[in-house]
């Protein structure tokens, strides 16, 4: 009898694990499409990224949005940041956040009994209220907002560390941040390595100031913000190793990708950067890994984004999505496990801060609204100065144009006309069943 309840528990076990990975959300800030070697930079040194990619699927056409705060409500939540009332970038003046009725990802494994926990950059809200401990995450650590929100810098107030809800620094040294985050998330790994564990990384690098610790600094061939790189390189190699040690390596998906375009320089072979709807704004490196599961060494082209996280992780840990509210998001299980797989959803909406700017459905991407941020990404991209954006509505096949430099509109009435009907339909439809943000008691006065 005790050896059929011992076999009965392990079969137990066995099943849990095959459903119910450990997940880790590596979610880096400013980050550009080719800033790491899986993605094209030869300046850099990525070892462990390098690896990670030969052991996992990249994803080419993996999207974003042009800014923080809205990318982030995107990711959490799986919709549209304008479908949950979440604008651009929220500072420490805004009273609003991220709605207490939002179910988040941490709130969806949580269902199934995951330990969670949020390092770094939150950016949804930073009064109690908005905070990670009061969004399904078990244990918060991190800067609420940006590191460039702080004191000295137009009347904003010290930069304030959270350890849950309790602010434990203020200023704290900056050089240090990737190294302390990195060591909150490996002591959360072995702290849980029992049961299920959900741990999101939003790393405070690569957003400006730039800072890299001493073992880092000076030792790349990119300056100052090669150097942040390489050290982030360093952070994932330190959890694949925990993970490893701790015999977890093969039950838990990793995912790396970023919140954004790069900030002020150019994100080649694409156009435009932070702040733009063009691809090297809202187009991010994307890598996921989970042995045996995802086929390794393989690339998936398939649009996707961090919209369709929500549903994935949903569809992963056995929980059905809430049905009263709307997601945008798609679960994405179907190409994570198959590298020809086809698409799970062939359209993509470019949100301008409250609107949508521009659509992508197949290869064909249509811009409805200016892009006021053109300017900017042309003289980031210096010598390589992408022609101007000339009037909307322009067109563009990013099959045979990912740099969006010819504007073939004219030539192509009728694919106009259908994205044009799809965006304002689309739109429309949002604007209708958006959900209000969080308010602040002070602001909601």
């Amino acid at each position: 009898m005790r050896h059929l309840l011992l076999l009965s528990l392990f079969l137990c076990g066995f099943a849990h694990a095959a459903t119910t990975p450990n997940i880790v959300l590596i979610f880096i800030d400013d980050m550009g499409y080719a800033d790491i070697g899986p993605f094209g930079n030869k300046e850099v040194r990525t070892p462990h990224l390098d690896k990670f990619a030969t052991e996992g699927m990249k994803f080419t056409s993996f999207y974003a949005t042009p800014v923080c705060s809205m990318s982030r409500a995107c990711l959490m939540t799986g919709c549209y940041n304008t479908r949950v009332s979440i604008p651009g970038v929220l500072f420490p003046r805004d009273t609003i956040g991220l709605h207490s009725d939002e179910v988040t990802l941490a709130e969806i494994v949580k269902q199934k009994g995951y330990a969670t926990c949020a390092i770094g950059k939150w950016h949804l809200g930073h009064y109690p209220e908005f905070m990670p401990t009061r969004q399904g995450f078990d244990h918060y650590f991190g800067l609420p907002y940006s590191n460039d929100m702080q004191a000295g810098r137009k009347e904003m107030p010290p930069l304030p560390l959270y350890d849950d809800e309790k602010v434990i620094e203020t200023q704290p040294d900056q050089s240090q941040l990737t190294r302390r985050y990195t060591e909150q998330a490996v002591k959360f790994i072995r702290e849980h390595k029992e049961a299920p564990f959900f741990i999101y990384l939003p790393h405070t690098m690569i957003h400006g100031p730039l800072a890299a610790s001493e073992a880092f600094i000076g030792k790349s061939k990119m300056g100052l913000i090669g150097d942040a790189i390489e050290e982030i390189d360093w952070s994932v190699g330190q959890i694949m190793t925990t993970l490893q040690e701790l015999k977890l390596d093969d039950n838990t998906l990793v995912i790396f990708t970023s919140d954004n375009g790069p900030a002020g320089r150019a994100a080649p072979p694409l156009r435009g950067n932070k702040g733009t709807n063009f691809e090297g704004g809202v187009r991010e490196p994307c890598i996921m890994r989970w042995p045996g599961k995802i086929p390794a060494g393989t690339i998936c082209n398939q649009i996707a984004g961090n919209i369709d996280i929500l549903p994935t992780f949903a569809k992963l840990v056995g929980i059905e999505p809430a049905k009263d509210r709307i997601l945008d998001g798609r679960d994405i299980t179907p190409l994570m496990f198959n590298a020809n797989a086809g698409p799970v959803r062939d359209t993509h909406l470019y949100i301008g801060g409250n609107n949508a700017a521009a659509i992508r459905q197949g290869d064909w991407k249509l811009f409805l609204k200016g892009d006021a941020a053109d300017k900017k990404a042309k003289k980031a991209a210096g010598k390589t100065k992408p022609p101007k954006g000339g009037p909307v509505p322009s067109l563009y096949n990013l099959a045979t144009d990912p740099g969006e430099t010819q504007d073939v509109a004219a030539a192509n009435p009728e694919i106009v006309a259908r994205l044009k009907q799809e965006l304002l339909s689309r739109e429309a439809e949002i604007q209708v069943n958006k959900r209000p943000a969080g308010k602040h008691a002070e602001g909601a006065k």
